[in-house]
Formats: structure tokens, sequence, C-alpha cells
């Protein structure tokens, strides 16, 4: 089954709460929050008080991905808002190991995320010890970007990694997600996505979610 996880980052935040019920009448049963810092990446989204809003409405689960810089300063604050999941990003910490355990002893799966330029080989001395890896295919800190194709082979590669390691690890993507590149990323093995304007954008949000999660099918 893929998951989809639409990215709050596009959702109108003066509804949000109609936002969220649109997200859970759709089927599906989590959302993605992107922390974005004005410092790792130009733009600035928000704090722990959006990931506390989602907790309060209650309907649906999250993951955040702290696009900042020094995320070890951050991590602790984000995990008492309740997430499935804390991604922080290899090129924003010099001591990614200890920030993975460090995450983990907060009692919150941990993920490791890679700009478009970065090698997967970053991860070879982590991929056992993580829980997810995501990967963006648009250069973070904007929505509504176009995706990157050269990143499908880092899926692949990604894939082939977790699998020589015995993992099955949660392999998300992220940027410029329709229907077509959702194919071409469930075709490399990537077994998440996260969909921003593409969701919030379509007329029929139902039959968006349902035509990505059934990519599999089709790739």
């Amino acid at each position: 089954m893929i998951i989809l996880s639409p990215s709050l980052l596009a959702a109108d935040l003066l509804y949000l709460g109609e936002e969220l019920d649109s997200v859970a009448a759709a089927g599906l049963q989590q959302v993605h929050i992107d922390v974005m810092d004005g410092n790792f990446v130009p733009n600035i989204s928000y704090g722990t008080n959006m990931a506390h809003a989602v907790r309060r409405h209650g309907q649906l689960k999250f993951d955040c991905h702290l696009m900042v810089a020094e995320p070890d300063r951050h991590v602790a604050a984000f995990a008492q808002t309740g997430p499935e999941l804390i991604t922080v990003h290899a090129e924003a910490t010099p001591h990614l190991h200890r920030l993975v355990y460090r995450i983990k002893e907060l009692g919150v799966q941990a993920g490791v995320s890679l700009n478009p330029a970065t090698p997967v080989n970053v991860l070879k001395c982590i991929i056992g010890d993580i829980d997810a890896v995501l990967l963006m295919t648009v250069n973070p800190g904007f929505g509504g970007q176009k995706f990157i194709p050269s990143v499908l082979v880092k899926i692949w590669e990604v894939r082939e990694m977790a699998l020589a390691h015995g993992k099955d690890i949660t392999l998300q993507v992220d940027g410029g997600i329709t229907l077509e590149t959702a194919k071409q990323c469930v075709a490399h093995g990537a077994t998440h996505l996260v969909a921003g304007a593409s969701f919030f954008q379509s007329l029929d949000r139902r039959a968006f979610a349902a035509s990505i999660i059934e990519a599999r099918a089709e790739a």
C-alpha cells in the first residue's frame, strides 16, 4: 500500500481545521508538516505551533520534516507534539548518528532527508539505524516546484541499500508529486509520497488521493 501525506505547506492555513477535515474525507490518515527556518532553506514556514494544532484536531497522524539549521536544538520540542516521525537533513548536522539516536530516545521514529544533489552514500553508515529516508525531488524551501527526474535513480539506490542491510525502510519522496511522477517514484521503490499543491489545489481531493495510492498497480 502506497501512503500519501498531503503537505500542509500548501494548505490554506486560515481554514486549517477544514483543510485537515478534507484530508480525512479523502480517505487519508496523515499529513506532512514542513518546518523551514529561513536559514537552512530561504523560506520560513511555522514551528511547533502547527504540530500542536494538528494534534489538537485529533483526526490525523503527522510527521515533522525539519528543514532547519542545527536541528538538534529543536527535536525535543517537536517530539513533545506527538509526531509519528521526525526527519532531519543529513546536510544540516555534523553529528547525524547522535541526532538520530536522540530522536529515538525521545520515543519517535527517526528519518533522514537528502537534498537532490546529495549522494545516497552518506546513508551507508546509518541506514540500519533509521526508520525512514526522505528524498527531496525538488530543492527544499518552496512549494509548487517541478519534479527533478534525476532523483529517481536515488530512490532505487536507497531501496537497494536498505535491502542489503535487511532493512524494511519507509522510503518517502517529497516534491513535484503528480499522478505521473508518483508512478515513476513507485516504480523505483518509493513507499510514501508527499504531495502539497497537487493535493490541495485538486478539485476532487478524494479522487486525486485514490489515483496516487493506486499508482503501485500501474507502475
